[in-house]
């Protein structure tokens, strides 16, 4: 819901930082994955409840999240799989995010850290599944021109998951009941992008098509 209005706000300290990236001949996928290692230490620094460390992890990880995109663009090398590879591993980084706080207090956590991940399987497929769709009809991305992918919108979007991870981080004795509520509304983007994706896809058939 966010991003209409934060992505505009990043595109300047992201395209230094991409800049000096570019300087030093670090190419794009070379950011994707080391933001993804870097990331990926949030795993093991939640399981033993070092949050502040693992915060600085995350950020360092959406840090490079933005940089790929903006120095793919800047070397003129923006990609299929370059945008396959971004989004895949941040559907991973996230799942592992949540783990995180379940292994940190199994007894308090695991449940509500199950049922964020349950949403985050209906957010992650009704957006990548619109998005397959999308390329087939060649809808255009009216608001993310920049994205590699038709970029669907909802309640719960990448804005959204920062600021939640960032107050799971900040406030980890809340976790339960701040995961439990980012679901809920992880389930109404769910339901929203389908029920959405649905009606545009069905205008684009022609009178009689079935499902394939």
């Amino acid at each position: 819901m966010l991003d209409r209005w934060t992505m505009p706000l990043t595109q300047a300290p992201l395209g230094a930082v991409a800049r000096r990236f570019q300087a030093w001949g670090i190419e794009p996928d070379q950011v994707t994955l080391a933001a993804f290692v870097i990331g990926m230490l949030s795993l093991p620094l939640l399981a033993m409840e070092w949050y502040l460390a693992a915060l600085v992890a995350i950020l360092l990880n959406r840090l490079g999240d933005g940089v790929d995109g903006v120095l793919a663009r800047l070397v003129d090398s923006p990609s299929d799989a370059g945008g396959f590879l971004d989004i895949g591993l941040d559907f991973v980084f996230y799942a592992a995010v949540v783990l995180g706080f379940a292994l940190a207090n199994p007894a308090a956590n695991a449940l509500a850290a199950a049922f964020l991940l349950f949403a985050f399987i209906g957010t992650g497929t009704s957006f990548l599944a619109f998005a397959i769709m999308a390329t087939r009809h060649g809808l255009e991305r009216p608001r993310f021109q920049k994205k590699a992918f038709y970029y669907l919108h909802g309640l719960t979007e990448g804005t959204e998951t920062i600021l939640a991870f960032v107050l799971f981080c900040l406030l980890p004795h809340h976790f339960a009941l701040l995961a439990t509520l980012f679901a809920v509304a992880c389930l109404i983007t769910t339901i929203t992008r389908l029920w959405g994706g649905y009606r545009m896809l069905k205008a684009l058939e022609p009178n009689g098509a079935r499902n394939s």
